[in-house]
């Protein structure tokens, strides 16, 4: 099968080695890419974006493909490839948004031309793993779109073929930037990038076609020539394992990786926010029958918590800061939070109605959160959530007529008898301050001898709700200080009568449990009464609450209310001393044990980025991306620059060689080096005229002749040449070499330049004559005869005929010289002793 012919007469035929090639070239387009596409993996959490990725991969290659086989231009294939993305963009990437999730629709249309701008940044501000419910899915369908269209084109087109690495280490780059401060598999994809690579061009460089102008003989490969072969094939995949697992190396330091989300995210600093459990008070005394907001879909025994506390400074209960606990990993919310969390699904609508403030209010371990009203993006926005606590933030302030609805997973409460045989979880909670030496004593005389976590918890909770009385300390009620402060917890635990409501209870039990090494922190939330647990729940500072949480190796965090009943409360004539301390029994502390991850806590990818100055990242992200471009340049032009240079001292040990002869003699082995680059199959070991002829056909330079017998004629002269005729000779030599490549083209020029058969010419590791190339066509039965003298009858005989024509009328011309030469020193030895 054949096509119309190609501009410079070769045949577009799909069979024998076109197809071959073709196969070779878009597989090896297929597995460069396929290294970037694996490392979305991390951003994406999962499989989720590979049908898009894998879909704009397919369409890249089959449009490069077409445009190669159908020669067509840039812009037909700019046309096609936007095409492919509006048509294809719908089921590949905004499936959510299509009619029975493939066919187009004027929604899903116009997100993809807004997602062409948007869809970057949009990845970059959600916290991975991203989810595919939003125009996530658009960045690596689009850019795998894009890549494959140009790696695949300049594979198939472009020679060298290794031009196709520039857009494929540039999708690698963009893909590593777009990502995850956690990469995928960094060495294995370097090792795989580095081998592909260096194998597909070992293999198109070993089919690319030779070129001479006449045959130098049959018959298989010179002897070794296979060794060799097989020998520079492992030297060039040891060179590629090695150079892959340097990059895999530099890609995943030790240290801090820097990508584009580590700007473009601007650190969450919860430190600037008072902690809630400082306005439980004014809660409980301002909106004691006021609704704050409504939750419709809460379960029974479900509980809507505002904030978790786990450090402690001694004034206040606050989330840590100092990167010891969890609690500080804030992260912008996304359509994929808690991956680990597990429980029972629930969907809850909160409705804001006197509610103020940062803290969102929510409920277990969230999934999403959908923002609706007339701030429903400013919200979204401005919305942090963290994995570990489930405690929800908003910056711009939640006010009247907010409203969302969570996605969430409720955990379940587990029994004492469950409990009984599990530790507690070996957690490194942040370390409370400010707590009073003899809260340690406290501790151990309530626990006394309590042998199982579960009992230890048991009787710190059930002391505090059965001993203390219950006092919000408002008008009419027992006296009963705010805060929970050092001096106000050690205030109730040395009175006669414990008195106080849940800010000090909870605030209580968890700084004696942290005296025993139990991990412990506060909660503070809102949950309804027994007798109203369904339907629609109303939250008013009535149903405000605190309580605590520990976490068990197994089961996770469970919460305990250590706070007495309200109807608990002191009396004039009824006062309750404490009950009779047990006897004292010192805990060990708990033994050293290795951190695990409990659910729904992940780890925070993101570290102490509230530490980092966000101008030194830019600075230092520019740096890496101007890093890795100038490694990526000096990969590329290295073979150029060391070829070259090694190239430049060549010609200048020739041109200046100590021995005039030498200089001529340099001038015209640099003359067919240089043609020997260019693919002119010059035979090594012959004469100056057998040379002109080759190189005179190839290129059709009949003055290479006239300059192949100057040489002879100052090489063999009687005199030495002059300084200026050395000049001269350089000069034409320099003419010649200009004139062939102004016929090869600018590809080949640039091939020329890499070559390197010259330079190991003469060395062991010499390259083998080249044996066929297409010679010019000849314009006339006077520009076919060569200037050895050789016919134009000759020139029609068959290939094999013709070189040992030539060969014989080269040699045949040798004598002569060599008889007019011997004829020279023979008049200038008897003009000597005349």
């Amino acid at each position: 099968m054949t096509a119309p012919a190609r501009p410079d007469g070769e045949p577009r035929v799909i069979g024998g080695l076109e197809v071959r090639r073709w196969a070779l070239d878009l597989g090896a387009t297929t597995l460069l890419l396929a290294v970037g596409i694996a490392g979305f993996w991390p951003t994406f959490g999962g499989p989720a974006y590979l049908p898009a990725a894998l879909g704009g991969l397919l369409l890249g290659l089959a449009i490069a493909a077409g445009a190669t086989w159908r020669r067509w231009g840039v812009l037909v294939i700019a046309g096609l490839t936007l095409a492919a993305y509006i048509l294809f963009g719908t089921v590949l990437a905004v499936p959510h948004m299509g009619l029975l999730g493939f066919i187009p629709t004027p929604e899903s249309l116009w997100r993809l031309v807004l997602a062409i701008v948007t869809s970057w940044k949009e990845l970059l501000t959600t916290v991975a793993p991203v989810g595919t419910g939003d125009s996530h899915l658009v960045v690596p369908f689009f850019l795998t779109l894009v890549a494959a269209v140009l790696v695949a084109s300049l594979a198939l087109r472009v020679r060298p073929a290794a031009w196709a690495l520039v857009p494929a280490v540039a999708y690698l780059v963009a893909q590593i930037a777009l990502g995850t401060v956690e990469p995928a598999a960094p060495i294995v994809q370097g090792v795989v990038f580095a081998l592909v690579a260096a194998v597909w061009i070992a293999v198109r460089q070993a089919w690319q076609p030779v070129r001479a102008a006449i045959s130098v003989g049959e018959g298989g490969e010179p002897t070794g020539m296979l060794a060799r072969r097989l020998i520079a094939g492992a030297a060039v995949l040891a060179v590629a394992t090695g150079a892959g697992v340097a990059v895999g190396a530099a890609a995943a330091p030790e240290g801090p990786r820097y990508v584009l989300r580590d700007v473009v995210i601007p650190p969450f600093d919860v430190r600037q926010y008072p902690s809630p459990l400082q306005s439980f008070r004014g809660y409980v005394r301002d909106f004691a029958d006021e609704p704050l907001f409504t939750a419709s879909g809460l379960p029974e025994g479900g509980r809507i918590r505002l904030a978790t506390m786990d450090a402690y400074t001694g004034t206040v209960y606050n989330v840590a800061d100092d990167g010891a606990g969890s609690s500080s990993a804030f992260t912008p919310v996304r359509s994929i939070m808690s991956p680990d969390a597990e429980g029972t699904p629930a969907t809850i609508r909160i409705e804001i109605a006197g509610m103020r403030g940062v803290w969102l209010p929510d409920a277990g371990a969230v999934r999403s959160v959908a923002f609706d009203g007339p701030r429903a993006d400013e919200l979204r926005r401005s919305a942090y959530y963290n994995d570990a606590t489930g405690t929800g933030v908003v910056t711009m302030r939640l006010g009247e007529g907010d409203a969302y609805t969570l996605e969430t997973l409720l955990p379940g409460d587990p029994s004492d008898e469950r409990l009984a045989d599990e530790k507690f979880a070996p957690l490194r909670m942040p370390k409370q301050k400010g707590v009073p030496p003899e809260f340690a004593e406290i501790a151990s005389d309530i626990v006394g001898d309590a042998a199982t976590p579960i009992e230890q918890v048991r009787a710190l909770e059930q002391t505090l709700s059965q001993d203390g009385f219950f006092s919000h300390g408002l008008e009419g009620q027992v006296l009963s200080r705010a805060g929970h402060g050092a001096e106000r917890i050690a205030t109730l635990l040395r009175g006669d009568q414990w008195i106080g409501d849940d800010e000090q209870y909870a605030v209580t039990m968890a700084l004696l449990a942290g005296q025993l090494g139990i991990p412990a922190r506060v909660v503070m939330g809102f949950y309804p009464e027994e007798d109203d647990a369904g339907g629609l729940f109303t939250a008013t500072g009535e149903t405000l609450h605190a309580w605590v949480e520990v976490a068990f190796e197994d089961s996770g965090w469970v919460a305990f209310d250590p706070t007495p009943p309200e109807d608990q409360v002191p009396t004039d004539q009824t006062t309750k001393p404490r009950a009779d301390p047990k006897p004292q029994v010192l805990q060990p502390p708990p033994p050293e044990q290795e951190p695990v991850d409990l659910p729904p806590t992940v780890p925070d990818e993101r570290g102490a980025e509230d530490e980092e100055n966000p101008l030194a990242g830019i600075l230092g992200l520019i740096a890496i991306v101007l890093a890795s471009i100038l490694g990526v340049l000096a990969l590329l032009l290295g073979p150029f620059l060391v070829v070259g240079a090694l190239k430049a001292a060549r010609r200048r040990r020739r041109r200046e060689a100590e021995r005039p002869a030498d200089r001529i003699s340099g001038g015209w082995d640099e003359l067919i080096d240089r043609a020997s680059d260019y693919g002119t199959p010059v035979r090594r070991g012959g004469t100056r005229r057998e040379d002109a002829s080759v190189v005179s056909t190839a290129f059709e330079q009949p003055n290479v002749s006239t300059l192949a017998r100057r040489a002879d004629a100052e090489v063999f002269g009687p005199s030495e040449p002059t300084p200026a005729e050395i000049e001269e000779f350089w000069h034409e030599v320099d003419g010649i070499v200009g004139g062939m490549g102004k016929r090869v083209g600018f590809w080949r020029r640039l091939k020329a330049r890499l070559d390197v058969r010259s330079l190991l010419a003469g060395t062991r590791f010499a390259l083998p004559d080249r044996r066929v190339v297409r010679a010019k066509p000849v314009r006339s039965a006077h520009a076919a005869a060569s200037d050895d003298g050789t016919d134009s009858a000759v020139k029609r005989r068959p290939l094999r005929e013709r070189a040992t024509a030539v060969g014989q009328g080269a040699a045949s011309q040798w004598q002569r010289v060599r008889a007019a030469v011997r004829g020279i020193r023979s008049s200038r030895d008897e003009g000597s002793s005349s």
